[in-house]
């Protein structure tokens, strides 16, 4: 619930779902939790799917102009994302870990301090781009989203900064329309999601105590049951989150988001 709340409102779910793994005193890097993590972002994506279906309908397969207009955009964006991300990536790496095979991103950026950090400086985007979203929206340009997917980029290394939260930041900042703002953030969203399932996948394939259910008698469905309930209470959780965003985007309650995160930052400090 958790997840399904928190990934698809502009809040971060990380730094909610390492809080809440903390409080519930779990271990965020056992394989069940691996396992859990990939189902819930399995859920939360069908969430997505399923709500903006009919809209996406609409806009991105109206006609085939449509179609290869909105996709080149969807292209870009997601070209940005994966340039400034990877090049993100590779300079963090070489900064603190001297380009270590071994270093994963999540040794550094699981730290409390840092995730109060992202939460703040989505709070602050969220304020600044509620200012901007009281204006008549424009539509959507090939520049215009090429720089939103550049915004998701730097979302990817760092927990706390919302990927929602800053993308529709981007382009309320930029001019583009609410509900188109959310629209194509969460069409990014969906093209970007099965990469991080197939990570994660891949994460949980490699731990040795997969490999030993794999080889031993249990299997992987001790792993598998719990982590399919959870899949579907993301789901369910995050078809709400998603009708709880559009009406405060559209009633002019985005900046309500900016203030929670920054309450939230303080609260992450304190407790971490």
């Amino acid at each position: 619930m958790v997840q399904g709340i928190c990934e698809l409102l502009p809040v971060s779910s990380s730094a909610h779902v390492i809080m809440a793994e903390k409080l519930l005193g779990l271990d965020p890097t056992a394989p069940e939790m691996t396992m859990l993590l990939v189902m819930l972002h399995t859920g939360t994506m069908f969430a997505v799917i399923a709500y903006f279906w009919q809209s996406w309908r609409a806009t991105y397969f109206a006609s085939a102009t449509d179609f290869r207009r909105n996709g080149l955009q969807v292209v870009l964006a997601t070209a940005a994302t994966g340039i400034v991300g990877l090049a993100l990536l590779q300079l963090i790496k070489g900064l603190f870990a001297h380009s270590s095979p071994a270093f994963e991103i999540e040794h550094l950026f699981g730290n409390p301090a840092i995730m109060s950090a992202g939460l703040a400086t989505t709070g602050l985007l969220i304020l600044f781009s509620a200012r901007r979203g009281a204006l008549p929206g424009a539509e959507l340009s090939n520049r215009t989203a090429a720089w939103i997917g550049a915004v998701q980029g730097l979302c990817l290394p760092f927990r706390g900064l919302s990927r929602s939260g800053a993308t529709i930041s981007a382009g309320l900042g930029l001019g583009v329309a609410r509900r188109r703002a959310e629209e194509f953030s969460f069409a990014l969203a969906v093209v970007l999601t099965p990469a991080v399932i197939a990570r994660e996948a891949y994460r949980l394939y490699e731990t040795p105590a997969t490999a030993s259910a794999l080889h031993g008698g249990g299997g992987l469905w001790p792993l598998l049951m719990p982590s399919l309930l959870g899949m579907v209470f993301s789901f369910g959780a995050g078809l709400l989150a998603l009708r709880w965003l559009s009406g405060w985007l559209e009633h002019d309650r985005w900046h309500l988001f900016g203030l929670y995160c920054l309450a939230a930052s303080v609260v992450v400090f304190v407790a971490g």
